[in-house]
């Protein structure tokens, strides 16, 4: 649900309509009682997405023990 807040309120209370919007609410910004601007949630973008879905994939992987790498087999040509 969107809460309607003045411009002058918006300013004065900016940090504290952040926190709100980080949690999931909205507000329309109001100018002389007329809408002018929506805060809102970012959506994550593509990348992200893609970035929270390789990570999870990783962290499900059992994790193996190769044994210690030398500095020569790591940088082999």
């Amino acid at each position: 649900m969107e809460k309607a807040i003045s411009a002058a309120e918006a300013n004065r209370k900016f940090s504290q309509v952040l926190r709100e919007v980080r949690e999931g609410h909205s507000y329309v910004v109001t100018s002389h009682g007329k809408p002018v601007a929506r805060i809102a949630p970012a959506e994550a973008t593509h990348s992200e997405k893609a970035k929270d879905r390789l990570l999870r994939h990783l962290r499900s992987q059992p994790i193996r023990n190769i044994g210690r790498w030398t500095r020569e087999e790591l940088y082999e040509r």
